[in-house]
């Protein structure tokens, strides 16, 4: 258990993360935050202080907009993400990504592990990185474990493109960042993206740019 000299400082500075309303600041990369491991939830907010930090975290993700979202991405070094994804893609992308709607789910202490070898490559971003995305080859199915915001344990496999996502947002929780894991090659703007990369998979990026696929 955290001891009451670890709880007071996280739930002083959720309290004041809270203090206005709207969504909280998404820090960028070079914030220390991001790079450190994160502590493991166990208590260190209340029930009712933790209830409203995920609904921030929920309206911050809705506003950015993305897919996902950690805790230290808006500076609290403790081990919870929130992930919802409501897939408004083309049928082509759908296929080729394995992208399908996701509900919005709490994530609170999770780790991953790969199901099989099959790995797949697409361009990935982060809201905490703006402007750029890059290839990053990931598990293409995965066993995710942990608990939700009620203490409930969980244990599920993903796979596509939801199995991206909590591999993603538990990365962040490590103090990982996706451009760890990425093929620099395939380093684009969003700008280039729209122009140049718009393709269902990074096949075109990766002969024009000169990476290999898995």
């Amino acid at each position: 258990m955290a001891t009451p000299s670890h709880r007071a400082p996280l739930a002083e500075l959720v309290e004041e993360l809270l203090a206005t309303d709207g969504p909280l600041p998404i820090v960028a990369a070079g914030e220390p935050v991001l790079r450190r491991a994160t502590e493991p939830y166990d208590g260190q907010l209340d029930t009712a202080l933790l209830s409203r930090f995920v609904e921030a975290l929920r309206v911050t993700m809705h506003a950015a907009p993305g897919v996902g979202l950690a805790a230290p991405q808006v500076g609290v070094p403790l081990r919870i993400a929130v992930v919802e994804d409501p897939a408004p893609v083309p049928e082509e992308v759908r296929e080729a990504r394995g992208r399908v709607p996701q509900p919005f789910r709490v994530l609170v202490n999770p780790s991953y592990e790969p199901v099989g070898t099959q790995r797949a490559a697409f361009f990935e971003g982060c809201l905490s990185v703006p402007g750029w995305q890059a290839v990053v080859a990931r598990p293409a199915q995965v066993r995710l474990t942990g608990e939700d915001e009620n203490g409930r344990p969980v244990d599920e496999v993903f796979s596509g493109w939801p199995a991206r996502i909590v591999q993603h947002e538990t990365d962040h929780l490590d103090g990982m960042l996706y451009l760890d894991r990425a093929e620099l090659r395939s380093l684009s703007s969003n700008q280039a993206m729209a122009e140049r990369w718009t393709q269902p998979t990074p096949a075109q990026a990766a002969a024009s740019l000169g990476f290999e696929l898995p």
